[in-house]
Order: C-alpha cells, then sequence, then structure tokens
C-alpha cells in the first residue's frame, strides 16, 4: 500500500483557482499511473483526471480545458489545477494511484461557493 497524503483544498469564488496536491510515499512513484477522482454530496464518486508515468493525460468533459492534471516525479507529487471553478465543482476529491491494488488518499474537500 502507498500512503497518499492530499492538500490544498479549502473554498473559492466561483471562476476562481485552486490548485491540489498529492503526495505520495512510493519511492517508484514514477512508474504510476495517477489520478484525481471526486465524490459530490449525494452523488457518486466519478474520475476526473488521470495522469499516466509517460505524462499522458485524460479529463472528465464536465472538466476539460479548466482543470490540469500534471507530477513532479522529483517531489512524488502529482496536481491538479483547477480553474473557473463552478459550483458544481464541490466536492471531496481524491488523489489515486493504480496498482493491483489501487491506493487513496483520505481526500480533500473543495467547496465552490460566493
Amino acid at each position: 500500500q502507498v500512503q497518499l497524503v492530499e492538500s490544498g483544498g479549502g473554498l473559492v469564488q466561483p471562476g476562481g483557482s485552486l490548485r491540489l496536491s498529492c503526495a505520495a510515499s512510493t519511492s517508484i512513484f514514477r512508474l504510476y499511473t495517477m489520478g484525481w477522482h471526486r465524490q459530490a454530496p449525494g452523488k457518486q464518486r466519478e474520475l476526473v483526471a488521470l495522469i499516466t508515468s509517460g505524462g499522458s493525460t485524460n479529463y472528465a468533459d464536465s472538466v476539460s480545458g479548466r482543470f490540469t492534471i500534471s507530477r513532479d516525479n522529483a517531489k512524488n507529487t502529482v496536481y491538479l489545477q483547477m480553474n473557473s471553478l463552478k459550483p458544481e465543482d464541490t466536492a471531496v476529491y481524491y488523489c489515486y494511484l493504480r496498482n493491483l491494488v489501487d491506493s487513496w488518499g483520505p481526500g480533500t474537500e473543495v467547496t465552490v461557493s460566493s
């Protein structure tokens, strides 16, 4: 099991920006596909973005063009830059590491409200 710790969540106004970070405990972080999922109140958890070991990215249609996932392998960290935030982006955001047994962070809450 890999330990994942998210940070950067909080309250932001609609149209604002927020940057989430996720630090991983593994020394071979560079080999893993990483991602972000989110779960809004009363809704199922959904995939937001993925980034492979080679840097290829995929995004949910709802965030494409607004969110950017990136990674810094030297820091064992994956980021989610969220721009043009909308109230419907309000959710708990979870860091994800793909493996035979997936790893999940405890989540960080993002609230988009005026």
